[in-house]
């Protein structure tokens, strides 16, 4: 008897069936049904006037070909190959047909409503089956958080509040940040920053991290690792992009270790902000419910492809949330 073999894919692009976990499927099982949970690909920094990243260097920041946060060209080419590396993965899993569009409504794309996420989702529907009519859905008014993909805190009581406010402390606590921020500051010469000049914030290193977890609002934290979060993004995204080295951070990062103290700062924010157990089973409800329905409750009548773009927040606290090992 054929049985059922279902393959939820959450992160980067992250299969449940990759060629090494294949070889372990029991023998008569048959792959029916995926679900690829995936972040946007390459955008531009969220620098604007007045932002984080202005406030905390006096350096002038290299210009990007789109605004502040929108998928890059490069972003989109790189979703391409992304596509036709899975729709190849697909078609040897027996999932499509290769050189055929799949039939009508057996693949679902469904995005985020910002530019970056449906214009990922695009890309990938691109590359994965080119000249194929598969819509990408979104809400109807982009530029707005949709409530599936929005990891907003859902509990109004104040003593949630107060539970998730220790969690992200506690998951805080267990980093150690210290020489992150002290490079950090070296790289963007921090006192000579407008923060730093303008409202005395001159140490990353001595600064306090404030937590907060307010109903119908995304995990929060203001302070040295909301700074550093968003300096060490936007020296990744140069780097991905593809800038010229000597642009890169102006060309301060000089080894791989300091990328490696660096990052810390930007795995820290996420870490702390969305990996807890308390706060991350919160915020991850409205996706994990969609994926329950195509996976089990409603699995009979769901797609046999569904693809689903998101951001950084919703993979770590769905990673959390589901219990992946």
């Amino acid at each position: 008897m054929n049985k059922t073999l279902i393959a939820a894919a959450v992160a980067g692009i992250v299969l449940l069936a990759s060629n090494a976990q294949a070889q372990t499927v029991p023998e008569g099982y048959q792959l029916q049904q995926v679900l690829m949970m995936s972040r946007h690909n390459l955008r531009a920094p969220l620098a604007n006037n007045g932002s984080v990243l202005e406030q905390s260097t006096p350096n002038k920041w290299p210009e990007w070909d789109v605004p502040g946060g929108q998928l890059t060209t490069k972003g989109g080419v790189l979703e391409v190959y992304m596509g036709h590396y899975m729709r190849e993965w697909l078609a040897e899993q027996g999932m499509v047909k290769s050189g055929e569009c799949p039939p009508p409504y057996t693949v679902y794309a469904y995005a985020n409503s910002l530019q970056r996420t449906v214009a990922t989702a695009q890309f990938f529907i691109t590359g994965a089956f080119p000249g194929c009519d598969i819509p990408v859905h979104h809400q109807e008014k982009m530029g707005t958080m949709d409530p599936t993909f929005n990891p907003v805190i859902t509990d109004d009581s104040a003593a949630f509040s107060e539970q998730a406010v220790a969690a992200m402390e506690k998951e805080l606590s267990k980093l150690q940040l210290t020489d992150s921020y002290q490079l950090l500051e070296k790289i963007v010469n921090y006192k000579d920053s407008p923060a730093c000049k303008e409202k005395q914030q001159c140490s990353l290193v001595d600064g306090k991290n404030t937590f907060s977890a307010k109903y119908q609002q995304e995990p929060g934290v203001s302070g040295p690792l909301k700074v550093g979060n968003s300096l060490v993004d936007a020296f990744t995204l140069q780097y991905y992009e593809g800038f010229p080295m000597d642009q890169v951070a102006w060309g301060e990062i000089k080894s791989d270790q300091q990328w490696k103290v660096l990052s810390k700062l930007k795995n820290g924010y996420q870490d702390s902000l969305f990996t807890s157990p308390e706060v991350a089973r919160n915020v991850a409800k409205p996706l994990v419910s969609y994926i329950d329905k195509a996976l089990v409750t409603d699995r009979t009548s769901a797609p046999k492809i569904t693809v689903l773009v998101g951001h950084d927040s919703n993979i770590a606290s769905l990673l959390t949330a589901l219990d992946f090992k």
